[in-house]
């Protein structure tokens, strides 16, 4: 068969991710916090989107300003009504059976600008009228008049722990190369306090002997709070007996054989300190009083609060209303008015260009945070529908869900619904879940009755080891027997699995703890 060059005509199908269709997916899987700095930094790129107040004057202001755009937008086919994401999506009800959902609208009163200025007009009277002179009053202040630009340094200033070790170092070293030491060995802690770095290490950095720099750190191993500058767990606590005049013999013993301690193996802790069950208990007292990351009393380091997505409330009627938190929402418009004066203004191509990849960016960005909130509210919707035994009764009524259940209730594929539940939270009246938490795998019942989820059998496992006693401490093999007394069939690995997830201990390690006196 002789090779020569030829046509073919094909005809396949292939799928194209858009940048559009990519920006909609990713919007998707983005939290509350990340879509409100993804949003953020598209108002700083395009200078066509503008932050909606909800104010009635911006309204009438931007159906103006459509009005004034409409010609100009009419030749290109695009669609120039102003769309905010929440706006769009407050506006879609969808009540169905036991299960309403609803979007709060924004229910803020609205002043007109006239009515504003006369609100202003009259604070700004009864300002005036109980007005102070704050001139003639006596004391040590200076008036308005005066300079306060210092007043920011009135403000109390969180103190860290570097600050609160170089405060120390100045006072306790006087030679200078020791202190370029000591600052280096504080630079090296991390934020529990302890040494990041071995001692040899920072001595063949720092050009300097082994003992010279063993020297510095004993003299910084003193400093306030007790047990900063450790290697290890066993060196932080020695520390801090040593400041309270606790390390002798027998501490120092324990302190040694902490893993002992940790299996709660207090027969042979008390052969290797030689000491009673009386005394291994006060000792393990006295451990238990310190601190094992004495640096995290500094730690500035503030816990963000979860935000839920969605409110779950229960209806007069027994049912369920599911509302997206508006708060969560960003608030964006298209400034038509701006486009269309641009536009008239544009002269050269590239300019005309820029504007309209601009406009369509930006509108294409605000439908697609309006499709973001109707799908997490749709998916959310499904979910309480499902999970409507779980609302009433608790997590032992939790319902075996998964992607694919949700989805084809729901018309959408299973990869949406999993971006649309990653980092989005619940609130409802048992508390704030993930909504990845409502999905659970399934357990089969031993009775050949309806699956548990997996999230029931764990919460009926940490309750029946909650209620044993010294007397009655369930080994792995009881609590199978228990459960499939239940109806739940389930192995003895599985329950083994469940408990370590949960950070519970074995049974012979419950029993040691029973036992150890309070």
């Amino acid at each position: 068969m002789a090779l020569t060059p030829r046509l073919d005509l094909r005809q396949s199908q292939s799928l194209v991710m858009t940048p559009q269709l990519q920006q909609a997916i990713k919007l998707l899987q983005l939290s509350n916090i990340e879509l409100t700095a993804y949003v953020a930094e598209e108002l700083e790129k395009n200078p066509l989107l503008d932050v909606d107040d909800g104010s009635e004057s911006s309204d009438a202001q931007s159906k103006a300003e459509s009005n004034g755009a409409d010609a100009e937008q009419s030749q290109s086919g695009e669609d120039t009504s102003e769309i905010t994401a929440a706006d769009q999506a407050m506006s879609q009800d969808q009540a169905s059976g036991e299960t309403e959902t609803a979007l709060d609208a924004d229910r803020d009163s609205l002043y007109t600008d006239e009515a504003r200025a006369d609100v202003q007009s009259s604070q700004a009277a009864e300002f005036e009228s109980s007005s102070t002179d704050w001139s003639s009053v006596k004391g040590g202040g200076k008036g308005f008049d005066s300079d306060l630009s210092g007043l920011e340094s009135t403000l109390s200033q969180e103190v860290t722990l570097r600050d609160h070790l170089i405060e120390q170092l100045h006072v306790s070293i006087k030679d200078p190369a020791q202190k370029v030491i000591g600052i280096h060995l504080i630079d090296m802690l991390d934020d529990a306090g302890y040494l990041v770095d071995a001692i040899d290490v920072i001595a063949e950095r720092l050009g300097a002997s082994i003992a010279y720099v063993q020297e510095t750190l004993e003299i910084l191993q003193k400093f306030e709070p007790a047990g900063l500058f450790c290697r290890d767990l066993s060196e932080c606590l020695a520390l801090q007996l040593i400041d309270r005049d606790r390390f002798d013999p027998a501490m120092k013993a324990l302190i040694e054989n902490l893993d002992l301690l940790a299996k709660r193996e207090l027969s042979k802790l008390e052969k290797i300190c030689e000491v009673d069950r009386e005394d291994i208990s006060d000792m393990i007292q006295e451990i238990r009083e310190l601190d094992p990351k004495p640096g995290l009393a500094f730690s500035s380091v503030v816990a963000q609060t979860v935000i839920p997505d969605v409110f779950v409330k229960k209806t007069a009627d027994g049912g369920w209303r599911v509302e997206l938190n508006s708060d969560t929402l960003p608030r964006v418009l298209l400034n038509q008015r701006y486009y269309a004066e641009i536009t008239k203004l544009a002269q050269s191509k590239d300019d005309k260009s820029y504007m309209t990849d601009c406009y369509n960016d930006a509108n294409w960005l605000i439908k697609s945070l309006d499709q973001r909130a109707k799908t997490i509210l749709k998916v959310s919707t499904e979910i309480v529908r499902q999970q409507d035994a779980f609302m009433i009764h608790g997590v032992q009524h939790l319902r075996p869900l998964n992607l694919k259940t949700v989805a084809e209730a729901i018309s959408m594929h299973e990869s949406t619904v999993s971006r649309v539940t990653t980092n989005k939270y619940m609130s409802t009246h048992r508390g704030v879940f993930e909504l990845k938490y409502f999905f659970t795998s399934a357990i089969a019942s031993s009775h050949g009755g309806d699956a548990h989820s997996a999230e029931a059998v764990r919460d009926k496992i940490k309750k029946l080891i909650e209620i044993e006693d010294i007397s009655t401490i369930l080994s792995d093999d009881k609590i199978v027997d228990i459960l499939k007394g239940q109806g739940i069939d389930i192995a003895r690995r599985t329950v083994a699995k469940y408990r370590e997830a949960m950070h519970i201990p074995s049974s012979v390690q419950r029993r040691r703890l029973k036992k150890e006196p309070a």
